[in-house]
């Protein structure tokens, strides 16, 4: 397999700016507190999966070895049990919440099922789920397989006009008395289009609907204030900008202003009030413990422990910071150099608008992305029809890494080594 020149690219305008912004980043050090990898790979796919922070290597053996492998059982008691307490008032923070709202529990989905049905309960004479073709489609799957649980429930889904800005005043325009639910996600999978949360949480609530936000593309990246805004529910994956690690356990929001009008539709164990008494008779926790069901993924969750205490040691404000900074430079570069080969700018142009990925579509795209990650050693991703997805994760990414980047697209491209993949598509990217 062939492959380009990988730079850095001194001579290639943007490359002075590029060092002096990365001379003035106070997060630049940072990037050594992640395993490191092949020193010629530029990762950009960490709005997908996070890279491995090297204190979760060195937790991870503690856990297994000390507290699982010497420990043993006794290690539930002493620690394990609260964990996932613990965790979600370690994420409370980075969302506006207070400890006593966010708790660790299940998969971003499996969460989404939970709350929905919750909220339907809740509000048991209204029919209709209103949501939009940006959202995610797991979330869309999960909203479906609630109403159908839940029963004479229907879900409309308001269109987007480019496919890269939310539809807002048509979400809107959707709500009515009928509305018992709106359900989006934060920051758009494809485009980064980031939702005015209080806007919408206000119009749900001025028709008496409550309001579920999947946190997944913006937690760790963006600010969030849930309390803030007056949330209902929210759920978020902890994977992505909390380096968790892959399928890590998600989280969930319930705001203590709702609390009293949901219930965990799911009981286990894990959500009842005296677990250990073993009644037959279920009594959900009077605490957010009662939306857990079943045994937590000890290993996984002391991961997602170590991830999330890098990012609240950082604060979201400065990661914020340096996100749009990233982000501002590589639409620069992208349109100096990138454009002129067909690749058109996929999301929001306005900052304030974005979360912290940039897509960029081009017919090609499938086969760009196969080539940028086999001869030019960038990991994107892809998402159909034509998006190529960069997520920029402040605590590693650097400017001259986008920079050189971009020469790279650019000499593949200048090479024709997309042309030499095919249009077959893979299952996964």
């Amino acid at each position: 397999m062939r492959s380009v020149e990988l730079g850095p690219f001194p001579d290639v305008a943007g490359y002075e700016a590029a060092t002096t912004l990365d001379a003035a980043d106070r997060l630049q050090p940072f990037a050594a507190r992640f395993v490191p990898t092949d020193p010629d790979l530029i990762y950009l796919d960490g709005n997908s999966l996070g890279r491995l922070p090297a204190a979760t290597v060195r937790h991870l053996q503690e856990v297994v070895e000390r507290e699982w492998g010497a420990q043993l059982i006794r290690s539930w008691p002493d620690r394990w049990w609260e964990l996932a307490d613990q965790v979600g008032s370690q994420i409370a923070p980075l969302v506006g919440a207070n400890p006593a709202e966010v708790i660790v529990a299940d998969s971003t989905t499996v969460a989404i099922l939970k709350l929905t049905v919750a909220a339907l309960n809740a509000r048991p004479r209204r029919r209709r789920i209103v949501t939009d073709d940006l959202n995610f489609p797991t979330d869309v799957y999960a909203t479906g397989a609630a109403a159908k649980l839940v029963g004479g429930r229907e879900i409309t889904i308001v269109p987007s006009t480019d496919g890269v800005h939310g539809p807002v005043d048509e979400i809107v325009a959707a709500l009515d008395e009928d509305t018992a639910l709106l359900t989006l996600t934060h920051v758009a999978f494809k485009s980064g289009y980031r939702y005015d949360m209080e806007r919408l949480t206000r119009a749900a609530h001025s028709v008496g609907a409550l309001v579920l936000w999947d946190l997944s593309h913006s937690v760790g990246a963006v600010p969030i204030d849930l309390d803030g805004v007056g949330a209902d529910l929210a759920v978020g994956c902890t994977y992505k900008y909390l380096n968790g690690g892959p399928g890590s356990p998600a989280f969930l929001y319930v705001s203590e202003q709702i609390a009293p009008e949901v219930e965990n539709p799911f009981s286990g164990w894990w959500g009842h009030e005296s677990p250990f008494a073993f009644d037959l008779d279920y009594a959900p926790a009077s605490s957010i413990r009662r939306f857990q069901t079943g045994t937590m993924p000890i290993l996984s969750l002391a991961a997602v422990e170590t991830g999330v205490a890098l990012t609240a040691e950082v604060g979201i404000e400065d990661l914020r910071h340096k996100s749009i900074g990233l982000s501002e430079f590589f639409i620069e570069q992208v349109h100096m150099h990138l454009e002129p080969l067909g690749f058109q700018l996929a999301s929001p142009r306005d900052a304030d608008q974005r979360g912290s990925h940039i897509s960029l579509r081009h017919p090609d795209g499938w086969r760009i992305v196969r080539a940028m990650i086999d001869s030019a050693a960038i990991i994107p991703d892809f998402r159909e029809p034509d998006n190529l997805r960069f997520g920029f994760t402040p605590l590693s990414t650097s400017y001259t890494d986008l920079h050189t980047a971009v020469v790279r697209i650019v000499n593949l491209m200048d090479a024709d080594l997309p042309q030499t993949y095919p249009q077959t598509r893979s299952t996964v990217t």
